[in-house]
């Protein structure tokens, strides 16, 4: 790996930053609505760890899909709420909450640790190699705490060379001369840079393996 290359230390960083903050707020009330989603705080952490468990079922198949994902079930527990696959049981406390999303990207740290780096495997995105949805799991992780830890008054500022290496990896085309949080705010739709238009709702990511050059810088 190079030094700017992200993978899985990377998703048990972001994910160990984020469980650290969130047990900083087991007295709040989880069920607010997240900031700027229709969804509670506690459904938007159940999404986080249904991405990072997504993102490692996709890369465990021997022969991965690259027209679908897996067909893992999924529901809406309401209406309005996030498609699940994995979710806290009825009842569960803060911290079994905690544990579902710490047990989750544990699944994904493992998987991108084993599987062969040049696997290949179906987002909408564009279908992605390990250290693609490494990233994946990283930016959802930082972007979805930033929206609880808003909701719930909390601090939230992920290190700058975590999210410079999430940038690098999904998002090519944006600008390197900026505070690197700020850059992932903004490229995730969720604040704005200087001479910069914000970003539209229905941004994306581009997951496509890097090339050789892009993957050396």
């Amino acid at each position: 790996m190079t030094e700017n290359s992200i993978g899985a230390r990377d998703v048990r960083e972001a994910v160990d930053l984020a469980i650290a903050t969130l047990r900083t707020a087991t007295d709040r009330d989880w069920h607010t609505p997240a900031a700027g989603l229709i969804w509670s705080c506690w459904e938007t952490i159940e999404h986080m760890a249904d991405d990072l468990f997504a993102y490692a079922t996709q890369l465990t198949p021997r022969n991965p899909p690259r027209a679908t994902y897996v067909p893992f079930g999924w529901r809406h527990h309401r209406d309005g709420g996030p498609a699940l696959t994995v979710y806290a049981e009825d009842g569960a406390s803060r911290e079994g909450l905690i544990q579902v999303l710490d047990s989750a990207a544990g699944l994904l740290v493992a998987v991108v640790e084993v599987v062969p780096a040049d696997r290949v495997a179906y987002h909408p995105y564009g279908a992605s190699d390990p250290s693609g949805f490494a990233a994946m799991g990283v930016v959802e992780t930082l972007a979805h705490m930033h929206d609880v830890a808003r909701a719930l008054d909390l601090e939230w500022a992920p290190p700058e060379d975590l999210c410079d290496r999430a940038l690098r990896r999904l998002f090519r085309d944006a600008p390197t001369d900026t505070g690197r949080w700020p850059t992932l705010l903004w490229a995730t739709g969720r604040g704005d840079l200087p001479g910069r238009d914000r970003r539209p709702s229905d941004w994306r990511w581009d997951g496509a393996p890097l090339s050789k050059d892009e993957a050396a810088t």
